[in-house]
């Protein structure tokens, strides 16, 4: 199989994954999980070092789900990857299981900082990544936001010390798909010229297709031959990617699929409840 083929079957999974443990829990965030299903699949299945059987491996690489609302396709990602048994996802958000609503990094093996205030995330991350380089380690950090958290003013003072302190082993991936619980992002508050600001806050920006597979891998590649400055990568995403009546519909940001739908979202990508 190419390598391209596996990407795509991989990242099919983790959504079909992600819409049965929604509908298992009648609550969670489908639209900002399907949106970034292919990112989380490039990462943990061809860029990033990482060992399900050893998560606290030392030399690993990192990866912080910053928008801690999207827990859902973290958890299926790492289902995929062998860190948990699939059976956990459809416990998600009941009480005293593995999984809650936002990755805790205490209870869940592979879940590297619990998220979900909004920029703490992307914030954590830059402190790894000052610690493997006082370390002297060649680990790398990736820290997935998405466009709304743009708004928070503490990711600009995580930005503003990255690019101080030469994060050159730090990649920002932006979930570039327009929308957010309360609506457009421009009609919320605007966060464009994207591009401009990070260049004005000397990071590496790279643009891409945040669903083609070989754009992805170009730019992780080029984040990863990138010295003495951060990079982030604004990946131009769909909101509900994969699922025709969620794609680029606000109001799938936080609402659960009913069983009908689950079951049309399903046979839609392959497969069935």
């Amino acid at each position: 199989m190419k390598m391209n083929e596996s990407l795509k079957k991989t990242a099919t999974s983790i959504r079909k994954s992600i819409i049965e443990m929604l509908a298992e829990s009648g609550s969670g965030h489908p639209g900002g999980s399907l949106s970034t299903a292919d990112i989380l699949t490039v990462l943990y299945f061809h860029v990033m070092k990482t060992d399900p059987q050893n998560p606290k491996w030392e030399d690993r690489d990192r990866f912080v789900l910053s928008k801690g609302h999207g827990a859902p396709v973290l958890y299926a990602t790492l289902v995929e990857k062998g860190f948990f048994p699939k059976e956990e996802l459809l416990k998600l958000r009941k009480i005293d299981a593995m999984l809650q609503g936002h990755p805790d990094m205490k209870g869940t093996p592979g879940v590297e900082m619990s998220t979900g205030s909004l920029g703490q995330g992307f914030s954590a991350s830059c402190g790894m990544a000052i610690a493997n380089k006082l370390d002297k380690r060649d680990s790398r950090v990736y820290a997935l936001l998405g466009d709304g958290e743009l708004q928070e003013g503490l990711v600009w003072e995580a930005a503003m010390a990255a690019a101080h302190f030469k994060l050159d082993n730090l990649t920002a991936i932006i979930d570039y798909n327009g929308l957010q619980i309360d609506g457009p992002n421009e009609e919320v508050m605007g966060i464009n010229p994207l591009a401009d600001k990070f260049k004005a806050f000397n990071w590496n920006v790279i643009e891409c297709d945040g669903h083609d597979f070989e754009e992805l891998i170009k730019a992780f590649e080029e984040a990863k031959n990138t010295k003495n400055s951060p990079t982030v990568i604004i990946a131009k995403t769909v909101k509900g990617k994969g699922v025709s009546f969620m794609e680029n519909q606000v109001g799938w940001h936080g609402n659960a699929p009913k069983k009908e739908e689950a079951e049309k979202a399903l046979e839609e990508l392959g497969g069935v409840l």
